[in-house]
């Protein structure tokens, strides 16, 4: 899995022309002079006709209408076409590329290009945690104008960010929001971003699967990305942070990453859905902490030859290691050597999909969790909580490091699931904690 946001240092695309073979011109025939002027007269009439025609709209083109209304971010487009002379794409794009913007980057390791998505008329520019991470400079470009840039906020967990830009009383339109958790496999979507820094760029195609997760080792955490939309749009370097749209031109994911072995498009791309996307932005812009469903479990992945050489009664689970104390897993009599083997209905196979599950809930949730202590299996409800303790415990801690190192600049946010115990197993286990 590769980040869909990309450098771009000297790069440049090279301009290719069509060339024609010398053609001679045909020998004039003389003809009657009547019957020429009645056939230009005819000619001309149909030309004007057809001109007539290309200037209203009516072929050629796209016949559409548009307005403005309100929603929960702002003013809209609404765009209505006849469905007899546009197509689905064309509308689509003339109502949702005004509220896409491209973002170049400058930081000590060069410079890049992304994309974002207008949040609201305020100049918030919602966008991924790595196109802008690291950030020395940005500089957002929108409606044929260039904006500096300053980050708001961010979630590198989750790998969002709010970019704010200074609009000096220009009006933008913000992007209308669908609802993601509508979406089927199949239907139609198109995305919109800067791939390889071509600005304003639209491709389409289907929704291939959802509720995909995985996680992404950074240098400082990870990144958990759950409940993923799939798409064989085409997404590439520079589409991160760009916009997933239906038909209808809202707003339903987050381009953020594709599966490839060359680092370009190869028909499997992954957008963080709108309804979770617009809890954290919410969360960011409004200045609270951005929170995560929490177990409160340090836990390793069960391997089967950890299984053997430990007599674990399964081979496959997460071992939790140890437990927060007064955490939610500790609140239900969670232990350390427990093997949870499923969160509510879903198996859980290895540290990493306990991670994904857990962070697929919201804070708050009851689920039910099975698991083995010894050769027993059993099964207790538990109450999800918030990592925003361990979250600020980490940030505290990296701060602190930060100082010891003589670099007080550093310190940012902590990644849930960034904790790594050494469980009484030892090396025989690989994964990620929680919490």
């Amino acid at each position: 899995l590769r980040l869909a946001s990309m450098g771009i240092e000297g790069s440049s695309l090279g301009k290719t022309g069509a060339g024609r073979p010398g053609v001679a011109p045909a020998p004039r025939r003389q003809g009657h002079p009547f019957l020429a002027g009645l056939l230009g007269g005819i000619l001309a009439c149909t030309v004007a006709f057809l001109v007539f025609l290309a200037a209203t709209g009516r072929i050629g083109g796209t016949v559409a209408s548009t307005g403005t209304s309100d929603s929960a971010a702002g003013p809209t487009v609404n765009v209505t076409a006849a469905p007899q002379d546009a197509t689905t794409a064309e509308v689509v794009a003339a109502k949702c590329l005004p509220s896409v913007a491209s973002i170049n980057v400058s930081s000590s390791e060069g410079e890049g290009v992304g994309s974002g998505v207008v949040y609201d008329t305020d100049g918030n520019i919602l966008t991924n945690f790595h196109v802008v991470d690291g950030a020395q400079s940005i500089t957002v470009n929108l409606g044929g104008k260039s904006y500096e840039g300053t980050v708001v906020g961010s979630d590198e967990s989750s790998d969002l960010a709010v970019v704010h830009v200074d609009l000096g009383g220009d009006a933008v339109t913000p992007m209308e929001r669908g609802d993601s958790s509508k979406l089927v496999v199949g239907e139609w979507v198109m995305a919109i971003g800067s791939p390889f820094g071509l600005d304003q760029s639209v491709s389409s195609g289907i929704v291939s699967s959802l509720y995909r997760s995985t996680i992404l080792e950074g240098s400082s955490g990870n990144t958990i990305y759950t409940n993923l939309i799939q798409t064989d749009t085409a997404i590439n370097p520079g589409n991160s942070g760009g916009a997933l749209v239906d038909s209808e031109g809202r707003l339903v994911g987050i381009n953020s990453i594709i599966e490839s072995a060359s680092g370009s498009s190869s028909g499997v791309g992954f957008a963080i859905p709108v309804n979770y996307a617009v809890d954290v932005a919410d969360a960011i812009i409004a200045g609270r902490q951005v929170e995560h469903a929490y177990l409160g479990a340090n836990v390793r992945t069960v391997t089967p030859q950890a299984a053997v050489r430990n007599r674990l009664a399964v081979n496959q689970g997460a071992y939790v290691a140890s437990v927060t104390e007064g955490g939610p897993a500790a609140q239900a009599g969670l232990q350390e050597g427990d093997i949870i083997t499923k969160l509510g209905d879903e198996d859980i196979t290895s540290a990493d999909g306990l991670i994904l599950a857990v962070r697929s809930h919201a804070v708050g949730d009851k689920v039910a969790v099975t698991y083995y202590r010894g050769s027993e299996e059993s099964t207790v409800d538990i109450q999800l909580g918030s990592d925003a303790q361990s979250q600020s415990a980490a940030q505290d801690q990296r701060r602190q490091s930060a100082w010891d190192e003589g670099d007080p600049s550093q310190g940012g946010s902590s990644r849930d699931g960034d904790a790594r115990g050494s469980g009484p197993l030892g090396d025989l286990f690989g994964g990620l904690g929680i919490g």
